[in-house]
């Protein structure tokens, strides 16, 4: 799985040729994977103003707005792949414009019963 990370305030900011110009790389990329049959699925997360952060402290539920407290990139949204190395997965990650601009951490996803792929 490839985690995006962004700051929304930076993307929202950017010119908007900058910001068409990453899409387009998303577009590229997304079609690449789409073709070589790696693409298994991904979304794209709302905007952090919408989000919930739930924790249970002795017992009882604590909800605060945004994501992750203190944090200015956020959890923008993912994709699955079938990729045949790790490799491979990093090199679409760092490909990915948020890699330039925010994060993108690779991660396996755990099998059903719990094991790691």
């Amino acid at each position: 799985m490839l985690l995006i990370y962004n700051n929304p305030d930076n993307i929202e900011a950017m010119p908007e040729e900058e910001r068409e110009a990453a899409m387009s790389d998303v577009d590229s990329i997304l079609a690449e994977l789409a073709a070589s049959g790696e693409m298994v699925g991904g979304e794209a997360l709302a905007h952090p103003s919408t989000t919930k952060t739930v924790r249970v402290v002795d017992g009882v539920p604590e909800t605060t707005d945004g994501p992750y407290v203190g944090a200015k990139e956020m959890l923008a949204g993912y994709l699955t792949i079938e990729v045949d190395s790790l490799d491979r997965a990093v090199e679409i990650a760092s490909r990915w414009p948020d890699a330039r601009h925010g994060a993108m951490e690779v991660r396996a996803v755990m099998h059903p019963g719990g094991m790691e792929m």
